[in-house]
């Protein structure tokens, strides 16, 4: 395969477009729409399964591989320094979704112009990733069966490597995602006076300074796991003392010890330091997303086929996982799979930001590099699931 300009031009313009509308997760209309009629134009079926959810088929004998990309935008302000920047105020595509959905589209078009590959292949348009309820939507409603799903490949847009550098990875990818919420109940009264009323600002207080000791002090030291506490809510005036206190926040993690034994030691240390204070405690704990595990087998294909697109000084084999999450591992808990990091890097500063910066941009010269090698993804796992 060989890079086209016209291929090029097309997904820039795809981009730009879903850039410029960004919506949030659930709520992928105007994404979705533009899919569908994108599809509809080169002659590909489509289906929504969710209000804003679609899959699209290639039908064909014998084995299925899925393709995925995620259409949701995040709630941030742009800074609009570009001419295809965000139209909807305090929504922006800060995390390349909007990529992923043009490079999707791309592997679709360049399969749709060669002859069928020897199988089926599923390509799944999945909004809500950030929310981490898009995955889990799509496959209760039936995206890995009718055929059954036998192998899915994804990917995502990393300003960490250079424009068309593919980096992938055998084993643990990304963490286990698990989300917080913590109430202090104290009691109220004047400021003056704290003796008389039990400070809920202060426990809580207490309680995230002490919640820091979970992985310092409770887990083993070379096992990673992040606990960062992102939201603090309490009092009402300068001069009252705080009744209540909520904190909120997340957990990461890479192993299913410290992913069961994290929420205890948490449970611990709130109740026990409220009882101290005598304040009451109320924790809600969610596990939102599992350890996203890329198989060993599919991950060293997605590498030969990435170093014979486009040559070994352009791909990396990456040695550690990161503490983000992604919903693509609930795929991976249905069938084998493999999630792929495409670099989007180039001159332009701004495509160097980290991820949900409001000024993240990418270098768009990546666009047919990731299309290219979903498209060959596709045809190599097939050929690979027959044998």
């Amino acid at each position: 395969m060989t890079f086209n300009d016209d291929l090029k031009r097309e997904l820039t313009a795809i981009r730009r477009q879903i850039h410029r509308y960004p919506e949030l997760g659930g709520r992928e209309f105007r994404t979705a729409g533009l899919v569908e009629r994108t599809l509809r134009s080169w002659g590909i079926p489509s289906r929504r399964l969710t209000p804003t959810g679609i899959v699209a088929v290639m039908p064909g004998r014998g084995r299925c591989v899925a393709l995925r990309a995620d259409m949701d935008a995040l709630p941030l302000a742009e800074d609009p320094a570009r001419p295809y920047a965000s139209r909807n105020p305090g929504a922006m595509h800060a995390c390349g979704h909007d990529a992923h959905v043009a490079m999707l589209l791309g592997a679709a078009r360049i399969l749709s112009r060669k002859k069928r590959p020897a199988g089926t292949v599923k390509f799944f348009f999945q909004p809500n990733e950030e929310g981490a309820g898009g995955a889990k939507s799509m496959i209760s409603k039936g995206a890995m069966d009718r055929p059954k799903v036998d192998a899915v490949f994804g990917l995502h847009v990393n300003p960490r490597l250079p424009a068309g550098t593919v980096g992938v990875k055998a084993g643990p990818v990304m963490a286990a995602v698990d989300r917080f919420e913590i109430s202090v109940l104290g009691k109220g009264g004047h400021a003056a006076y704290p003796h008389e009323g039990r400070d809920a600002l202060f426990i809580a207080s207490e309680i995230v300074v002490a919640l820091q000791s979970v992985v310092s002090r409770d887990l083993d030291p070379v096992e990673p796991a992040v606990l960062t506490v992102g939201t603090f809510n309490s009092g009402t005036g300068f001069n009252i003392l705080a009744g209540t206190a909520v904190l909120t926040g997340t957990v990461r993690t890479l192993s299913e010890k410290a992913h069961g034994r994290i929420p205890c030691v948490m449970r611990r240390i709130v109740h026990g330091i409220c009882r101290a204070h005598g304040a009451r405690a109320g924790i809600k704990y969610e596990r939102i997303g599992s350890v996203l595990r890329n198989s060993r087998a599919l991950a060293e294909l997605a590498r030969d086929e990435a170093v014979r697109l486009f040559g070994p000084r352009r791909v990396r084999r990456l040695e550690s996982p990161s503490m983000g999450g992604e919903d693509f591992s609930e795929y991976l808990r249905r069938a084998p799979g493999c999630f792929i990091y495409i670099g989007t890097a180039g001159r332009n500063p701004d495509s160097r930001l980290p991820w949900h910066h409001p000024r993240f941009d990418i270098d768009e010269s990546a666009l047919p590099a990731g299309s290219e090698l979903l498209a060959r993804l596709a045809e190599s796992s097939l050929g690979h699931l027959k044998r």
